[in-house]
């Protein structure tokens, strides 16, 4: 047997004895959920194959989905998985990372006290992970919604930035377009179609663009306040004080600060100490695009061209997606076992 595979079992037992059932998943899955998962963006990440019977499909990119896909099919509350195998993903710019990427998960479904099981989560990681030394960081995709949703603007306007907020480029760029007043000049339609747009597309497109034209600008206070906030980065008991002390200039995320102060709470009764956690209010809006409250993760601080060794957090919204209007409450991460493999030899083989 490999190292590999001796440290796969050792994650995977782990899991079991943490109440875990342990789980299959199909290496080939159905591209048209994923796609309106993620949009047209996977295709540039993703393997991509199609099949006389079934359709496009994708070499697995991640097992977060499919597991949901089964849960929500099949299985009753709570519950508690593990799994372990490969998931694929095109690398075009790093040539040293392997398409080919094993992971061992754990994943829980349950209507639980929330902070209750984010922290019993996060210590199964903490503990699995406990003999690498390890640095671990969190954040709260929350956070950054509920400060979304109390913006002075339209609700359009505020669904286009709660779609861009794992692309943080985009997303400065959009709220910093929406806090500018927008002249629109001439809303003719003109010009040469291009593709599968027709007449009509434009034109809708326009008088999108012509509405939004007419809407007040976000207020450049509360721009500077989301700066501040996604700026946020500390301990996690100083991070909490910050966001406390950034609460009276966004008041609509002070329901996000009441369940950072219940998580905290839960994760010292686990016997956690969390001033030797790490917080960044932007954590995770690169990477984890179906999180959306609690994310977390844990690096090497020896290897820092690594990525994360594990990773993690809630996902309640796509269960919902997936569940097609029946939602329950979702927690879970994965580990990448070559890495820890690889720091308990002491060198990646």
């Amino acid at each position: 047997m490999t190292l590999l595979r001796i440290e796969t079992e050792r994650l995977l037992k782990f899991f079991q004895a943490a109440g875990a059932v342990r789980v299959e998943t199909n290496i080939l899955q159905q591209a048209d959920v994923l796609l309106d998962l993620y949009g047209e963006d996977i295709r540039g990440r993703a393997f991509v194959t199609s099949d006389p019977l079934h359709g496009e499909q994708m070499l697995r990119p991640d097992f977060t989905v499919p597991i949901v896909q089964r849960h929500m099919a099949e299985s009753a509350e709570p519950a508690r998985y593990t799994y372990a195998g490969k998931v694929f993903r095109r690398q075009e710019t790093d040539t040293d990372r392997s398409s080919e990427i094993d992971q061992v998960g754990y994943e829980v479904f349950d209507r639980g006290p929330a902070e209750k099981i984010e922290a019993e989560v996060f210590d199964i990681f903490y503990r699995v992970l406990a003999p690498f030394g390890l640095t671990a960081s969190t954040g709260d995709v929350g956070l950054l919604l509920a400060a979304i949703e109390g913006l002075t603007t339209s609700q359009a306007r505020k669904e286009a930035l709660r779609r861009h907020i794992w692309r943080p480029r985009r997303f400065g760029a959009l709220i910093e377009r929406f806090s500018n007043i927008v002249g629109v000049k001439d809303l003719g339609l003109g010009g040469q179609q291009i593709g599968l747009r027709c007449a009509g597309d434009i034109k809708s497109r326009l008088a999108q663009l012509a509405q939004e034209a007419e809407a007040p600008p976000i207020p450049r206070s509360e721009v500077n306040a989301i700066k501040d906030l996604l700026a946020v980065k500390n301990t996690f008991p100083n991070a909490l004080e910050d966001l406390e002390n950034l609460a009276p200039r966004l008041p609509s995320i002070e329901s996000a600060i009441v369940n950072m102060r219940k998580r905290a709470s839960a994760l010292r009764y686990a016997g956690i100490d969390i001033s030797k956690i790490g917080f960044e209010a932007a954590y995770g809006l690169t990477a984890m695009e179906y999180y959306d409250g609690f994310v977390f993760g844990f690096y090497s601080p020896d290897q820092f061209d690594w990525p994360a060794v594990a990773s993690g957090g809630r996902y309640d919204a796509l269960t919902r997606v997936l569940g097609q209007g029946r939602s329950v409450p979702a927690v879970g991460g994965i580990v990448r076992p070559h890495y820890t493999q690889g720091l308990s030899q002491g060198a990646l083989e």
